[in-house]
């Protein structure tokens, strides 16, 4: 009888095994399927949707850096506020010519009111012209 539950027990292992294959390449095949549907509809999104969805992002964790969200003692963090209002500046500066006024207007004017918050919020004020972003914009008063 040993030997038969040996057997019965290799048998069902095997068949989890099996099971577990399959599942597995369901689960790879709809992996794939949603990576190619994710990519189609990438390709259905305009330039101009995408850089200034890039940009939203950028002004939204910037102005919680700079301390513009619910609880900003906890929050602030001028150095990291530093890098993303300049990424933000070199985007909106090298995209303007390529995107519409309207949306390059919005994206200068929000620039400005996080350069002008990071200036607010600094302690140690940058000389005119050295603060975030403004080798890329001039400067900001």
């Amino acid at each position: 009888m040993t030997n038969s539950t040996d057997q019965d027990t290799a048998a069902q292992a095997a068949a989890e095994t099996v099971a577990a294959a399959a599942a597995y390449d369901a689960s790879e095949a709809e992996q794939a399927s949603r990576t190619a549907q994710a990519t189609r509809d990438i390709a259905d999104v305009s330039a101009v949707e995408i850089i200034t969805t890039a940009a939203v992002h950028l002004m939204s964790a910037a102005a919680v850096k700079c301390g513009l969200a619910d609880d900003p003692a906890a929050q602030i963090d001028l150095d990291e506020a530093r890098k993303l209002i300049t990424g933000l500046a070199g985007l909106v500066t090298a995209s303007a010519p390529d995107i519409s006024d309207m949306h390059a207007r919005s994206l200068r004017d929000g620039l400005r009111s996080l350069q002008l918050a990071f200036r607010e919020a600094s302690a140690i004020q940058d000389p005119i012209g050295e603060g975030p972003g403004e080798k890329y914009t001039g400067p900001v008063n």
